[in-house]
């Protein structure tokens, strides 16, 4: 009998765990503690879609450039380019990042609705390439390049 109950009060023990956080919750990821290309990505979309500029600029490089199909932006203008952007959602698929020293290099595909100098953003999802580099203030982008995917 005594073993039986101590079977079912260990039992009990391990369903609560199931039920319960013993551990905190890990923090959301964010540029503060971004351990990865990843991480970086989305934080840079979530300041855009939220608009948080001052934060985006910190961790843009000053020697930024953003290529994409219509044409060459330097830091000033990607910034004011960004700027007219309102997301409603984007989602990222497909990453793949690379670690090569202090630089990564991520790769994704970018889905986005929204509007982009009072038009529509295009519909279909863009190949993305952006380069990270850590320096002595954190993390910062050197370069970000966005074209269509190739037809199959």
């Amino acid at each position: 009998m005594r073993n039986r109950l101590a079977r079912g009060a260990l039992f009990g023990f391990f369903i609560c765990l199931t039920g319960c956080t013993v551990w905190p919750k890990h923090a959301v990821a964010t540029w503060n503690n971004a351990t990865g290309g990843e991480t970086l990505e989305r934080s840079f979309w979530h300041d855009v879609k939220g608009r948080d500029w001052n934060e985006l600029q910190r961790h843009l490089a000053d020697n930024y450039v953003w290529v994409s199909p219509s044409g060459r932006l330097d830091r000033a203008a990607a910034l004011e380019y960004l700027q007219t952007v309102r997301l409603e959602d984007y989602s990222l698929g497909n990453l793949q990042t690379e670690l090569n020293g202090n630089t990564f290099v991520v790769n994704y595909t970018l889905t986005v609705q929204g509007t982009a100098q009072k038009q529509p953003l295009p519909a279909g999802p863009v190949q993305v390439m952006t380069v990270w580099q850590r320096q002595k203030s954190g993390w910062v982008a050197i370069a970000h390049s966005e074209t269509e995917p190739a037809p199959r």
